[in-house]
This record gives structure tokens, C-alpha cells and sequence, in this order.
């Protein structure tokens, strides 16, 4: 499908503010999740779309910037993905394995930004030396998120614009590439897990790792049931902390945990 002017001009404002929410709003509307959703309602096929936001999210799952520190871009990442996806008709695990290369352009286009925005830092400490904090630190701060916006916004549009061509391309490719990218694609949501679960692994929740892979394998369990079980046993095990660190021993003995 060859996007209209105006999809153009959703997605690049739909990425835009996911741009912002990243660093600035910080509700989480930036996730691969979420603008795959979005991507696929402004591009008219919201099940492709949440597909491939999905599969994105599993590999990005750990993908969180931290200081200066920039992962490969999720918002760009979920973009490049669910265009390419729809555009081109591909399935979505290849075609997050095309969206990855784009994610880590990004990356360091982030990298980039925020090193030219150092100038900017200082001439915002000069004004809090002078007194004019107030006015300045604020005005910084709509500044870097007006720049991101339209950064963000113009790389989605150029993703958007080239999605066309980028679909007349791929479909001239042998099923052997194609397959191969699926493939990758396929393997890349348990390196995004592995990633994940190398900073929180624990071994008093490793079982419950355990129990999810045998009902899903042996029991060919559906991923409601799972999800289902996953929640009933996040929710005792927060009671049962709770339960654990409310009493406070005095020489009365406990009170209702005070």
C-alpha cells in the first residue's frame, strides 16, 4: 500500500510525541506496544500493527535509557517496523529484523542531539548565575522537547514516505531472505527476553519462569491462561511481602503494623 499525505503526517506527529514521552512525559505511549497500535488505526490495519508492536516490545524490553547511556530508539524501532510491516506486507518477525538497523541509526542520532544541546546547558547555568533560573529553565526544557518533536517527526515522515519503495524492494527478494529474516526476527524476541532477564533474574522467581515454559510447552497453553496465572501470582506474592514487612517488632509485641 502507498500511504496517503495525511498518514504521512499522523505517523510524523504520532512519533513525535512519543519522542517527547520517551524522555520528557514518561507515560509510556513511546513503547513498541503502543505505537504499533496507534500505527496500525492511522494506517488501517490495527492487527498487523499490534502484531509487530508486540514482537517489538519482547525484544525491547530492557531497552530503557538510562543517563546519557541510549539503547537502540524504540520509538523509531516501532515506527520503521509496523510501516514496513503494513507497506510491504511483510511478516511482522522479518520485519522487525529490517526495523532494528533504523532503532540504531537512531540511537546515535540521540547521542548526537543531546552532545550539539551541551551549548544550550550552559548558557541555562548563565542565566540561573544571573538569577533568571526561572525563566530560563523552563524555556530550555519546551526548546529540547520542541526539537525532539521535530526530529522524531521527520525521521518518521522520510520512514513513512519510503515505505512504498521500500515494499517494491523487499517483495523482489528470494523466500530464502525473507525466511531467513523471519527467522532472525523470531530469535531476536528471546535475545530482548534473555537481555531482560539477565538484570532481574532471581532465583526465588525462577520457578515461576519454569512454570510458564512447561504449561506453554507441554500443556500448549494460550498465552490468556498464562497471563492469567502470572498476574493471580504477582498479586500474592505482593501481599504476602506486604504482609511480610508491615509488622514492626516492639516490646508490646505488633500493633496492626505500627
Amino acid at each position: 500500500m502507498e500511504p496517503t499525505i495525511m498518514q504521512i503526517v499522523l505517523v510524523a506527529i504520532w512519533a513525535g510525541l512519543a519522542g517527547i514521552d520517551l524522555f520528557d512525559g514518561l507515560l509510556h505511549i513511546h513503547r513498541p506496544l503502543f505505537t504499533g497500535m496507534i500505527i496500525g488505526v492511522i494506517l488501517g490495519d490495527i492487527p498487523t500493527g499490534l502484531i509487530t508492536g508486540a514482537t517489538l516490545e519482547l525484544i525491547m524490553l530492557g531497552a530503557m535509557p538510562v543517563g546519557g547511556a541510549q539503547p537502540p530508539n524504540v520509538v523509531i524501532g516501532g515506527v520503521a517496523g509496523t510501516v514496513l510491516a503494513i507497506t510491504s506486507g511483510l511478516e511482522p518477525t522479518a520485519a522487525v529484523g529490517i526495523a532494528i538497523p533504523f532503532a540504531v541509526f537512531m540511537q546515535g542520532l540521540i547521542t548526537l542531539y543531546f552532545t550539539l544541546f551541551v551549548p544550550v546547558m550552559h548558557k541555562v547555568d548563565a542565566q540561573i548565575d544571573a538569577g533568571k533560573g526561572d525563566r530560563a529553565i523552563p524555556l530550555a526544557n519546551y526548546f529540547g522537547m520542541f526539537t525532539l518533536f521535530l526530529m522524531y517527526a521527520f525521521v518518521a515522515a522520510l520512514l513513512t514516505i519510503g515505505g512504498t519503495q521500500s515494499a517494491e524492494l523487499v517483495s523482489k527478494f528470494p523466500a530464502w531472505i525473507t525466511d531467513g529474516l523471519a527467522a532472525g526476527g523470531g530469535m531476536l524476541t528471546a535475545v530482548g527476553l534473555a537481555i531482560l532477564l539477565k538484570i532481574m533474574f532471581s532465583m526465588r522467581y525462577a520457578v515461576y519462569l519454569a512454570l510458564g515454559f512447561i504449561l506453554v510447552t507441554f500443556f500448549n497453553a494460550t498465552i490468556l491462561p498464562v497471563a492469567g496465572i502470572a498476574v493471580i501470582i504477582a498479586v500474592v506474592e505482593f501481599y504476602l511481602g506486604k504482609e511480610n514487612t508491615s509488622g514492626t517488632t516492639t516490646q508490646g509485641g505488633n500493633e496492626d503494623g505500627i
